[in-house]
């Protein structure tokens, strides 16, 4: 039901973007969400390797 958004859905949307935000907060606002989403990339790379850690620990206890 939401799988495609067409380009003139994008345009709408960034159109109603521009003017809830203005044009002076939409670039602070994109730096903020890059910036959020490399940290949860971070987060779940350093969450994953603590885990491949810990698999071994817990084989070797049986």
């Amino acid at each position: 039901m939401f799988g495609r958004f067409g380009i003139w859905e994008i345009v709408a949307i960034l159109a109603i973007l521009l003017l809830i935000f203005g044009s002076k907060k939409l670039p602070e606002l994109a730096k903020a969400i890059g910036r959020s989403v490399v940290e949860l990339k971070d987060g779940l790379k350093s969450g994953s390797e603590s885990d491949d850690s810990a698999a071994p620990d817990s084989d070797s206890k049986k």
